[in-house]
């Protein structure tokens, strides 16, 4: 490989050297400084000779090195044959098969002949299709030098393999998908097609630079004179889309679609790149991730966007469309029975902004990462960690006697068989009469419905516990809810002693609120056998009395779930909680006193208020006249 003379030209100002007498078999690293370079990188330059060196130090330059010049004499036709049959074989040897270095192939010496080599290249590029560019110079005359470097540093920045396929003259899977993708970010409307100021759009993200209007119809008339699929309406299609980044890496312009792809996050592997999906959030312990106003507006618009019959759910065709531009859908058929859903099984709004929700408590990573697919960075102009809100600490809420968090996470626990899946289901007006949503076998452990908590959205998020016994323990994610629910089956003898006993060991000197459920109202009601009953046990540790439900009326009681959303809201404020009880209760839970103490409170407050003004205004008065 002759390359000597070409690294020493780069570095020489002086006369010019004849291989022969002044060149040597190998050049020193030469570094290139970015300020000479096109791309402002710095370049290093590291020479082979094989009259000098073994394979085996070959070998280790090859997997050091990001791109690999080939230089063969044009004037020696076996120079060029050897590249053949020895070095291009060989490189490929030294190389692991999934990160092939690119190849520049170079005939120097193009001085000393009037004929050209690049005949072949066609032949060449077809059976090592890693060869990214070939041309001919001249290290005596400066011919193509700079050419040759500008080339290898666009090899590496610019790639054309993994764009384009020379074989079958198209673009790539991995890129047309990735193509595909951005098309329908940038369709806003989602008319399968491009108007001039979503283009506009796509190119002010891309460039920072606005198209004239003569420059997009000239790339139309390119597009319609050249496919006759490509435009629509004078609207640009997904194929003209397509069609026009094949044209620019046909031209030689592969760095105007890696411009596009690495803006929209795309890595040089096509994939997209951690840092895009996963923006860094810091999450204090015992804080929590909700949506933000911003991230629960984006979600609702593209709900919108694809709900194309406006009837308000998204049809399983709908939402197969919704998900196309992921890997795959957020969420399984058995998770979406855990939302609003229509009788049909689609999706709601609600269901689907309580979906998110849940997800985005669960697995904050999850909804960044289908942020990021959907093209929240593109349409909102901003990186999707701000469609998060986090909140305060969990303990200074109960400090505070107040919550200021949108989404409340609260576990269901009980005895098997005593009703709390049903309990689940019917928060989302699914009763056991309900034939439009019988029970089935198979049942989500999660459930989300959105919930007015004084005049405020609130979601509630309902988590289906099971334990086999009360030996067995409960899990960090067990604990850590706004408020617990503990069901019992009021016409089972021995079902309260079960969340007593679960009381007892974990929440007896918890601050978090707890609500006992007597499950199955519609059955007699049972003595338990306990040493307190289920009031007398609920008054002594000061927490509301039993709440009675039934999941076999249609429609479904919901008193039970504001409750406890309410409870969440104002952990350890009982007086907030007023709604929800009669007066007998307030007086066992001795709330009455307290409230009627306030009410005297204020009310002489306001009194002393109204005489010391009606004062003031009688003393003022004269002296104004």
């Amino acid at each position: 490989m002759c390359t000597t003379g070409l690294n020493l030209k780069l570095t020489e100002n002086g006369e010019v050297w004849t291989a022969s007498e002044y060149v040597p078999y190998r050049a020193e690293e030469i570094t290139i400084p970015p300020d000479v370079t096109p791309e402002h990188i710095p370049t290093n330059i590291v020479d082979y000779s094989a009259a000098e060196q073994t394979e085996e130090q070959l070998i280790e330059e090859v997997n050091k090195a990001d791109v690999i010049c080939v230089v063969y004499s044009v004037e020696n036709e076996e120079s060029l044959d050897q590249v053949r049959v020895h070095w291009l074989p060989l490189l490929r040897h030294c190389q692991n098969s999934s990160n092939t270095r690119p190849v520049i192939l170079v005939g120097n010496k193009a001085d000393l002949i009037e004929w050209s080599t690049l005949q072949t290249s066609s032949l060449f590029m077809e059976e090592f299709p890693e060869i990214e560019a070939w041309l001919e110079c001249s290290a005596r005359s400066l011919f193509n030098i700079s050419e040759m470097f500008y080339h290898a540093q666009k090899a590496v920045l610019h790639p054309v393999g993994p764009l384009y396929s020379l074989e079958d003259q198209e673009l790539t899977f991995a890129c047309e998908e990735a193509l595909i993708r951005i098309f329908k970010i940038c369709d806003v409307d989602n008319d399968e097609l491009l108007s001039d100021r979503e283009f506009n759009a796509f190119q002010m993200h891309c460039f920072n630079e606005p198209l004239h209007p003569t420059t997009i119809q000239s790339l139309k008339s390119i597009i319609d004179n050249s496919i006759s699929n490509g435009l629509r309406n004078n609207c640009i299609t997904k194929s003209g889309f397509l069609f026009l980044h094949c044209t620019f890496i046909r031209r030689g312009r592969s760095e105007t679609t890696w411009t596009v792809l690495r803006k929209f996050g795309y890595d040089d592997a096509l994939e997209l790149s951690d840092d895009y999906l996963f923006p860094k959030i810091r999450i204090p312990t015992g804080a929590s991730t909700e949506l933000s106003l911003r991230g629960q507006h984006f979600l609702s618009t593209l709900f919108v966007k694809y709900d194309k019959d406006g009837d308000g759910a998204l049809n399983p065709e709908e939402l197969q469309e919704l998900f196309s531009i992921c890997p795959k859908q957020a969420w399984d058929g058995l998770a979406q029975q855990g939302v609003k859903n229509t009788p049909q099984g689609w999706i709601t709004m609600q269901g689907f902004m309580s979906q998110w929700a849940l997800i985005t408590l669960l697995s904050v990573n999850t909804t960044l990462e289908y942020l990021a697919y959907f093209g929240y960075p593109y349409l909102e102009g901003e990186s999707q960690s701000n469609a998060i809100s986090v909140t305060r600490e969990r303990q200074l809420d109960w400090l505070k006697k107040q919550s200021s968090r949108t989404v409340y996470e609260c576990a269901v626990i009980g005895a098997k068989g005593c009703g709390k899946t049903a309990f689940c289901r019917a928060m989302l007006n699914h009763s056991l009469s309900d034939t439009n949503h019988p029970p089935c076998l198979s049942t989500p452990s999660w459930y989300a419905c959105t919930l007015q908590v004084y005049g405020q959205d609130k979601v509630l998020v309902l988590r289906d516990v099971d334990l086999e016994s009360t030996s067995t323990p409960l899990t960090a994610a067990d604990l850590r809810g706004d408020v617990t629910c503990l069901t019992y089956n009021h016409s089972d003898p021995s079902s309260f002693e079960y969340v007593a006993r679960i009381f007892l060991k974990y929440f007896v000197d918890c601050k978090e609120p707890v609500l006992m459920v007597a499950c199955k109202g519609d059955l007699p009601k049972a003595k338990q056998d306990y040493l307190l009953q289920p009031a007398a046990f609920c008054q002594k540790h000061r927490l509301p009395p039993p709440h009675m439900f039934t999941a076999m009326d249609q429609p479904v009681e919901k008193e039970i779930y504001l409750k406890l959303a309410t409870m969440a809201a104002f952990p350890r404020f009982q007086a907030a909680w007023v709604l929800f009880y009669k007066t007998r209760h307030l007086r066992d839970l001795k709330l009455l006193r307290e409230i009627t103490a306030s009410w005297w409170k204020t009310s002489i407050t306001l009194a002393i208020a109204a005489a010391l003004g009606l004062f003031l205004m009688r003393c003022l008065k004269p002296q104004s006249a």
